[in-house]
């Protein structure tokens, strides 16, 4: 596999198939926290903006933890291993700064379950799917 073709290149472009996963992190991560406004009867129809609200800190967390480990810049056909610790590690630094932005920026509190709710099931599908997108590119040929 040309992992040369699957990574930034030395100019620092950003090859397709980077903004790709970088737009199925994000809408993920979108579609994680709707779910869970879903689940307390808030409707992203009814309620736009308290949906931004809630995703802003949480996407905003994301795109800096990403940008500062490298997520983007690395290999995305590195091994599986390498794949589960980046994205874990990005993940769980992501989870802090979405909470910390969260109270300081637009000064909602979360209740106690929550930072264990967001992290939890954000570990899960975030770094599932990373996992299984490296799982897939490993197999391709």
């Amino acid at each position: 596999m040309d992992t040369a073709v699957r990574t930034a290149d030395q100019s620092g472009a950003i090859d397709r198939e980077t903004i790709l996963l970088g737009v199925g992190d994000v809408a993920l991560l979108a579609g994680l926290i709707v779910v869970g406004q879903l689940s307390h009867n808030v409707s992203p129809i009814e309620q736009p903006l308290a949906t931004l609200e809630a995703i802003a800190p949480f996407v905003i967390g994301w795109l800096v933890v990403a940008a500062l480990a490298g997520l983007y810049t690395r290999s995305v056909a590195a091994s599986v291993s390498q794949t589960a610790r980046l994205a874990t590690v990005t993940w769980l630094a992501t989870a802090n700064v979405g909470l910390l932005l969260r109270q300081a920026v637009f000064g909602d509190t979360a209740v106690w379950p929550f930072p264990l709710v967001i992290t939890g099931f954000g570990l899960l599908l975030l770094v599932g799917w990373r996992i299984a997108y490296a799982a897939y590119v490993d197999r391709s040929p």
